[in-house]
Parts: C-alpha cells; sequence; structure tokens
C-alpha cells in the first residue's frame, strides 16, 4: 500500500469516528431528554389522576367509584391512564428519529440554523377501550391520538386529534415543561372521551369463526374498535 492510499484509509477512518463519536453523543442527550419527559408524563399522568378523583368525589350524583381514574405505570418506556370505559397508553420509543424531507420541520428557523436541532425523540399516547385490554382481546385495535417530538434541548411539538398548539415554524420557541405536559394530558382524555365507540357495520360482524364461538375468552366474539368498519382519518391532525 503506498503512501497516498494508506493517508486516504486514514482520512476515511477518522472521519468515521468523529462522526459515530458526535452523532451517537448527539442522539444520547436527544434519548436523555426524551426520557426525562416522559418521567415528567408519568408524575402528571399520576397528579391528574388524583386531582380528577378528588373531585368526582365531591361531586353530587356521580358514582366516584365506577368512573374513578386509574394510573399505572407500565415499565421505563410506558404508562396508562384509564377513565370511564377508555384507557390511553403513553409509550416512548427507545430510538431517535430524523423527519422526512417533506416534513414542513425543515421550514423551521429553529431547524435550518441547526440540522440537529431535527433529531427527536417521540412520545405516543394511543386510545383503547378499556374491556379490550381487561379481557386480552388481542384482536382489538387501538388509536393513536397524539405524537410528541422532543428534541435535545426540549424543544417540542405535537402531531395530534384535535391538539392545538403553535405552528410548527414555531418549533424551538418553547420547551416542554409540567404545563405543557398537563395541556396535552388533558386534550387527550377530552378527544379520547368525545370519540365514542360506533356500532361496526352489518358487513363487518356477518361471519364468525368457529374458533370464536368455541373460545369464550372474553366478553366479545369479534374484534371492536371505536371506528371498526368505519374510516379513521388523519386529516384533522394538526401538523404544528
Amino acid at each position: 500500500m503506498d503512501e497516498d492510499q494508506l493517508q486516504k484509509i486514514t482520512a476515511l477512518q477518522n472521519e468515521i469516528l468523529e462522526g459515530i463519536s458526535t452523532k451517537s453523543s448527539m442522539k444520547g442527550v436527544v434519548f436523555d431528554q426524551c426520557l426525562s419527559a416522559f418521567n415528567d408524563f408519568k408524575e402528571v399522568l399520576s397528579e391528574i389522576s388524583n386531582d380528577l378523583n378528588d373531585l368526582l368525589e365531591n361531586t353530587p350524583g356521580v358514582n366516584s367509584r365506577r368512573v374513578r381514574l386509574e394510573y399505572r405505570d407500565r415499565g421505563r418506556f410506558e404508562a396508562e391512564l384509564k377513565f370511564a370505559d377508555d384507557v390511553l397508553v403513553f409509550t416512548m420509543h427507545s430510538d431517535v428519529f430524523l423527519f422526512d424531507r417533506e416534513h414542513p420541520v425543515w421550514g423551521c428557523d429553529y431547524v435550518k440554523g441547526n440540522r440537529d436541532n431535527a433529531y427527536c425523540g417521540i412520545i405516543c399516547v394511543y386510545n383503547f377501550l378499556y374491556d379490550s385490554l381487561k379481557y386480552n382481546r388481542s384482536e382489538d385495535i387501538g388509536y393513536l391520538v397524539a405524537r410528541i417530538f422532543v428534541n435535545r434541548g426540549k424543544a417540542f411539538f405535537v402531531e395530534g386529534k384535535n391538539q392545538v398548539w403553535q405552528d410548527v415554524k414555531a418549533f424551538g420557541r418553547d420547551i416542554l415543561g409540567r404545563n405543557e405536559i398537563k395541556t396535552i394530558i388533558l386534550a387527550a382524555v377530552r378527544y379520547a372521551l368525545s370519540f365514542d365507540l360506533l356500532v361496526p357495520p352489518y358487513e363487518v360482524m356477518k361471519e364468525a369463526e368457529v374458533e370464536q364461538m368455541n373460545s369464550r375468552q372474553d366478553t366479545s366474539m369479534f374484534k371492536t374498535a371505536k371506528r371498526l368498519g368505519y374510516q379513521f382519518n388523519t386529516d384533522d391532525i394538526l401538523k404544528q
């Protein structure tokens, strides 16, 4: 191997090492910030559960035992809030993501100034029927209610059903704190309560498998979801 080849190989190795070190360090910071935010979500979920239960107990004509909220920590990356017939499941992905080229985040001045600001962790909020989890109905469906993106500086924005936040061009203006988290959670609860279970179309229920009839492990003989047989659009998702 001549000297020129050796220098090229050494230069490539150094470039690779620098890239690995820089990107790995940056992604580690993003992960830590997102995990910190997710832990805040858990604490606020517990607080909201306790606060609303106290209010329900003092509400005339309400059976607080039947409708009380229940918070459960399901591990490092998952938590849930049960209320009425619904459950919101909050999950944090363990990886760090970059947006595709068509995403409006690239038009944000905050990202234009530093591309690394576009690397984000993701916290997702799914809405399930309580009975789906209680009776372990594995065929039932939950729906994505919101996605919260958190970057290395804890700047954030939300994509979600009926979520109201600043335009994505303002990404970087606000930091994800406890007040913002509380607003996100309450908006998700309100949406889930307004998102009713509809009777599936006849065509969806017209057939049943023998296994379903013979295996009565739950209270339903068919797949259940709030919009089973109906289109669940994302056209009302606000891409802030």
